[in-house]
């Protein structure tokens, strides 16, 4: 039976065997042209049962409502072709059905028994690392990537991936020594790769070395051609270094010709990336506390809000999508919004999603709009019973830190000092640059101390 690049045997030809390894690599690599990469894997054999598992999970990456009917057909054409796969493919098989059914919490359990059982299975490893971040699991990410490195090595195709992953779970777990070693020992390996860079650059923002983030982020990208939307956030993570130097021309500079640039290709071939919408409306949002006016650009992110109301998948993009609704003052469409999150909340069938949801992301996208209509009390009410729980949606410790402000915002506009302090607590608690040295939290700590 043919192998793959780590050693685990598969159920196909060897051709298309390697086929699957090229696209292991461009899914580890964050390569735009992965969708041509997944092509070739059915190409050359159509009954290929993990291929068809690959081609279902990596549409449900997207967090697009559109990509569950491609998802669901590969998992159709994947249980259909399990009797005939080995019990790893079977198991793969599950996760993806756990996943169309939204049931994230139990794709993760599966993962880690097919990872207690199969430590270099990269694509149990990369989608687990994929999916604990987005469920708020830093502890779940870290104790993955623990799990598995007894069984890999510099000899094992992929080593650079793996180390990238211990590295920003390192980092989300607070343990910045040993995630910025990892970062650079996978960088030594390969400049090029961006999650390892990610990694570091998320250290750097942690520790408040903003213009050695800068450099770092400058340096290296010479290596990231080919690179996917994730260079997007890297240079929002560029940004980010900018907007704590007050270097407002130089944020707004990045987002109109980097990380949103309409016409660029990878913005153009998907727009309403869950991500880039992420980056944009976060960055916005944090320049206009700052006094800096967006002009047109929030409208552009507001149309992609709006078109996407009903579309639960990723609680995160929704209250990122209230943030943009409220500042584009589309009142109507804020609560249409909160309807449909309700609506999925209550659904027997809203899955993981659902619960977060139930959790925290409705009360965080209504405190949104509460807060863009000026009502600041109602949106410290609305949001001050979830602050604990908001690690649900996912989003790493830098992308949680606009809701933060967006509380702390609205405390402040309501000259609720109590809640100040509840917020500068929480921040100081896992940050280690102090609240004082930090752009949005100076003005707070002068008026609680």
């Amino acid at each position: 039976m043919p192998r793959d690049a780590q050693g685990n045997d598969v159920t196909a030809d060897a051709a298309a065997v390697q086929a699957f390894d090229h696209a292991m690599d461009g899914f580890l690599r964050y390569r735009a042209d992965l969708p041509r990469r997944l092509e070739a894997v059915l190409a050359g054999d159509p009954e290929f049962c993990l291929g068809h598992v690959l081609r279902g999970c990596l549409a449900l990456t997207a967090f697009h409502a559109g990509r569950l009917p491609a998802a669901r057909a590969a998992l159709a054409s994947a249980e259909r072709l399990a009797p005939g796969a080995t019990a790893r493919e079977r198991a793969h098989v599950a996760a993806l059905a756990a996943l169309v059914a939204g049931e994230n919490d139990r794709a993760l359990d599966l993962w880690d028994e097919v990872l207690a059982a199969h430590p270099r299975d990269l694509l149990a490893f990369r989608l687990h690392h994929f999916h604990a971040f987005w469920r708020g699991r830093p502890d779940r990410m870290l104790a993955g990537a623990g799990r598995v490195a007894p069984g890999w090595s510099a000899a094992v195709p992929g080593w650079g991936g793996v180390l990238a992953c211990r590295a920003f779970a390192h980092e989300e777990c607070g343990d910045h020594a040993a995630a910025e070693a990892h970062g650079r020992a996978a960088l030594a390996l390969d400049p090029g790769n961006l999650w390892a860079a990610h990694a570091v650059a998320h250290v750097m923002e942690m520790q408040g070395r903003r213009e050695e983030g800068i450099g770092f982020l400058d340096g290296l990208e010479t290596h990231w051609e080919g690179g996917n939307n994730l260079l997007h956030h890297l240079w929002w993570h560029r940004a980010m270094f900018h907007l704590e130097r007050r270097e407002f021309d130089r944020v707004l500079d990045l987002y109109d010709r980097r990380f949103r640039d309409l016409a660029a290709p990878l913005t153009a071939a998907a727009p309403d990336f869950y991500m880039d919408l992420q980056n944009a409306i976060s960055i916005l949002f944090r320049l206009g506390l700052r006094g800096v006016p967006a002009g047109a650009r929030w409208a552009e992110l507001a149309d992609h809000a709006e078109a996407r109301i009903g579309d639960c998948l990723s609680p995160f993009t929704l209250v990122h999508g209230a943030l943009a609704l409220a500042a584009a003052g589309r009142e109507a469409a804020g609560e249409r919004l909160l309807d449909a999150m309700r609506a999925a909340a209550a659904s027997p069938a809203g899955g993981t999603a659902g619960l977060v949801l139930r959790e925290s992301g409705i009360a965080v996208a209504e405190a949104a709009l509460r807060h863009g209509r000026g009502d600041f009390a109602g949106a410290v009410a609305a949001m001050r019973p979830v602050l604990g729980a908001m690690h649900g949606m996912g989003g790493s410790h830098a992308q949680q830190d606009v809701l933060e402000q967006l509380f702390l915002d609205a405390a402040m506009r309501a000259g609720d000092a109590d809640a100040v302090r509840l917020l500068l607590a929480r921040v100081a608690g896992r940050h280690p640059v102090p609240p004082a040295q930090r752009i949005a939290y100076a003005a707070a700590e002068r008026m609680v101390h």
